[in-house]
């Protein structure tokens, strides 16, 4: 299977930045998308930006202009950098992966998230 490790979380004041870093491992043969998501506590988790294999990128209304989603493919690895943060981005922040795997008899399509990291806005 293909494990996620996300880092760069914490606690930040309004207007501040951070970045986060979310590297994938495991018998990966190739990754097509990956992405951040986040959810706040009560609420659903919500999409923040994805980035495509070729570089293509997704990023939701909210975060637009403040944050900027990259990958280095060379390291199985998405990072996107928060900056002029608010306190609504208060959440627990989640990669996401999807690509195919190899095992010993066959290569198979996995889709897998990361265990999260929390981001405090503080205004």
């Amino acid at each position: 299977q293909v494990q996620l490790v996300e880092s760069g979380g914490g606690l930040v004041q309004a207007g501040g930045s951070l970045r986060l870093s979310c590297v994938a491992s495991g018998s990966i043969f190739s990754i097509n998308t990956m992405g951040w998501y986040r959810q706040a506590p009560g609420k659903q988790r919500e999409l923040v930006a994805t980035i495509t294999s070729g570089g293509s990128t997704n990023y939701a209304d909210s975060v637009k202009g403040r944050f900027t989603i990259s990958r280095d493919n060379t390291k199985n690895t998405v990072y996107v950098q928060m900056n002029r943060l608010k306190p609504e981005d208060t959440a627990g922040y989640y990669c996401n992966a999807e690509g195919y795997y190899d095992t010993t008899y066959a290569r198979r399509p996995f889709n897998s998230w990361g265990q999260g990291t929390q981001v405090t806005v503080s205004s």
